[in-house]
């Protein structure tokens, strides 16, 4: 029998080779069941893999992969818990609506009624009751997209497993579909599975986010805390828009450290980070959380939490402007702000102070 205490999903040590080349190395996640869990990272990374390889469409070279409790790497697809939405529709260009939906009710030889009954139900979840007649070629491509999923849904698997299911729509359907997949997803309460390299996507609909790049797992946690206090470099450099510097350890003392960069010592948090004199380490603070404002001279107060640099330009999008500056070390840093450009701005090359809060820039020694 099924474990319903637990996980959805239990992936041990899990590595996976083609040849020479490293896929997956070595990840370690559990997902609980219900839960809306993304896999976000870089293309190539290794996202994909893994969500074939629970679905059962690759075989791990070592490690292994527990479903519902189960350990399944002996089963095929078709025997898993799961199903699997494609990022190509791959609906049955002669078959209506409700024959596409219920296409995989009927090779599994359930009766006709039973199927009518799954069907009308999946159609209703992903509202499109009122185009059961139709063909995929009469659908726009958000309608043919809620067709997958219905199609996927009515299957009654505990697990859904989604491979870049909106890449092929446009933004502003992919901004309508993102809450549609995750009212849909409250309404069924199965586990979603997500893999996108669309950070503003995964923020959307997941609980929490696993970031997976050059075959690692870097970082996992839930979306609020992946953006505001990420704990890998590589998490904050992909998500959201952090200044990412660099830097060198000249005091390492108590529960703050002092870095120099660019010629200037900031003060930072250890947060209970092993660090040393000397050590090179990276800052990050999100682009939001620095202020700008014009200095007169070169010259700044050592306090810890500014730096000097020269603006270089600001870029206007319509809801926020960012102002980009270069550090005597030529990095670029941005302060974004919501306002419109105007014409006060610092002429190029003249001489600006950055600053944030202390709580805002951290470190990593990834």
């Amino acid at each position: 029998m099924t474990d319903q205490k637990a996980p959805a999903v239990d992936v041990r040590n899990l590595s996976k080779h083609y040849g020479d080349f490293v896929a997956l190395r070595d990840v370690n996640v559990t997902i609980a069941a219900g839960e809306y869990f993304v896999l976000l990272g870089p293309s190539g990374g290794g996202k994909t893999t893994l969500l074939r390889t629970i679905g059962g469409f690759h075989k791990p070279t070592t490690g292994e992969i527990l479903l519902n409790g189960q350990s399944v790497g002996h089963l095929p697809p078709d025997k898993r818990p799961t199903t699997m939405v494609f990022q190509a529709y791959a609906l049955f260009p002669h078959m209506t609506v409700t024959q596409n939906v219920g296409y995989g009710l009927k090779v599994a030889g359930l009766p006709k009624d039973e199927i009518a009954e799954k069907v009308d139900y999946a159609l209703e979840q992903v509202g499109l009751s009122q185009f059961t007649h139709r063909k995929p070629h009469e659908l726009s491509g958000g309608q043919q997209q809620r067709v997958q999923l219905a199609r996927a849904i009515v299957l009654d698997r505990d697990i859904l497993l989604l491979d870049e299911p909106l890449a092929a729509l446009d933004a502003q359907l992919r901004k309508d579909m993102c809450l549609e997949l995750k009212h849909l997803q409250e309404k069924v309460g199965i586990t979603f599975i997500h893999v996108t390299h669309n950070q503003e996507e995964a923020m959307t609909v997941a609980d929490r986010i696993a970031l997976i790049a050059n075959g690692n797992l870097i970082e996992c946690g839930n979306a609020r805390d992946i953006y505001r206090a990420p704990d890998k470099a590589f998490t904050a450099s992909f998500v959201g828009e952090n200044n990412m510097l660099r830097g060198k350890v000249s005091e390492a003392n108590g529960t703050s450290v002092i870095v120099d960069v660019a010629g200037s010592k900031l003060t930072v948090d250890k947060r209970g980070l092993s660090v040393r004199d000397g050590q090179e380490v990276d800052l990050s603070i999100r682009s939001e959380c620095v202020a700008l404002d014009p200095v007169n001279g070169t010259n700044t107060p050592a306090d810890g939490v500014s730096i000097v640099g020269s603006f270089h330009e600001s870029v206007y999008l319509g809801l926020t402007t960012s102002h980009m500056v270069r550090l005597p070390d030529e990095t670029e840093m941005v302060s974004r702000v919501i306002a419109d450009s105007d014409d006060s701005l610092p002429a190029a090359g003249a001489p600006v102070r950055l600053s944030w809060k202390p709580s805002d820039i951290r470190l990593h020694v990834d």
